[in-house]
């Protein structure tokens, strides 16, 4: 009898609950330029959206857009909503715009600072070319209650200094500014390698974040170098890996891919190839 009633038990008890891998994507976009020549966003714009599509990130860290190109993924994701501000005033500014599924999270605050001396208003800091900013959400998933401090960047392409002064300015940030329970995520082109003092800055015992690729519990999909120059096949001194996904130490990462598609003709959807990974965050 007791045999009898542990097995109409385990008959009428729920399943346990599944918590599915949380999709991050980073990806740069490559601004709208006319100079791009067969290159230019109007060229490239279906495949690109094709992808973003098929893969169909909860978060997505995007780089160099300007508002034609956020206009046009706005239109093909209406789920999504898309966070941030022009590093530059003016009707072209250029972006690093973080965005997020609606249906996979609920909005509570986000915002842009700029990486310089000065972060509440537009500027350039230190020995940078151009304005660079970060653009940041505070996230609590729908399915569960989880909450994400998310983060996505694009770090100055000349300035060593901008570079690791603006690191540091991210981590003290996100020290100062993650709420509690909250897992942290970053994102972003950070136009510098592993190993390199920046990325050393972002991934030390301070947050405690760890680089996607080197965590991953399943062997690395893909080149390792991220940007292509618009190569199906990069040349070797172009292979770079310049774009990140660091997660929070609480968080395991399942899969990790740098997506090298292209058209027939081997032309790419930007000169950067993605970086996904898909994390288990179900463990608090």
């Amino acid at each position: 009898m007791i045999t009898l009633a542990l097995a109409a038990l385990a008959a009428s008890s729920p399943a346990p609950a599944t918590c599915p891998p949380m999709r991050v994507m980073t990806y740069n976009i490559r601004l709208d330029l006319e100079s791009d020549g067969v290159n230019r966003w109007s060229n490239r714009r279906d495949q690109f959206i094709g992808q973003i599509g098929l893969m169909r990130p909860a978060i997505l860290g995007l780089q160099e857009v300007v508002p034609g190109q956020r206009a046009d993924l706005e239109k093909a994701f209406p789920n999504y909503s898309v966070l941030g501000t022009a590093r530059e005033p003016g009707p072209s500014g250029e972006s690093a715009n973080l965005a997020f599924d609606r249906n996979v999270f609920s909005l509570k605050t986000s915002g842009t600072f700029w990486l310089s001396p000065t972060p509440n208003v537009p500027s350039k800091g230190w020995d940078a070319a151009y304005s660079r900013v970060a653009t940041w959400a505070h996230l609590v998933r729908k399915s569960d209650g989880r909450k994400f401090l998310a983060l996505n960047t694009h770090m100055d392409n000349e300035g060593q200094q901008a570079r690791l002064e603006g690191a540091r300015q991210i981590t003290r940030w996100l020290a100062a500014n993650r709420q509690p329970g909250e897992a942290v995520l970053v994102t972003g082109d950070m136009n510098t390698e592993p190993n390199t003092p920046p990325l050393q800055e972002l991934t030390s015992a301070k947050l405690g974040l760890r680089d996607s690729r080197v965590v991953s519990r399943t062997p690395p999909v893909g080149p390792d170098g991220t940007w292509n120059d618009f190569n199906a096949l990069p040349l070797p001194k172009d292979r770079m890996r310049i774009d990140f996904v660091l997660v929070d130490p609480k968080i395991e990462v399942e899969r990790y891919g740098v997506l090298a598609w292209h058209f027939d003709d081997n032309r790419v959807a930007s000169d950067h190839f993605p970086v996904v990974a898909d994390l288990d965050a179900c463990r608090r």
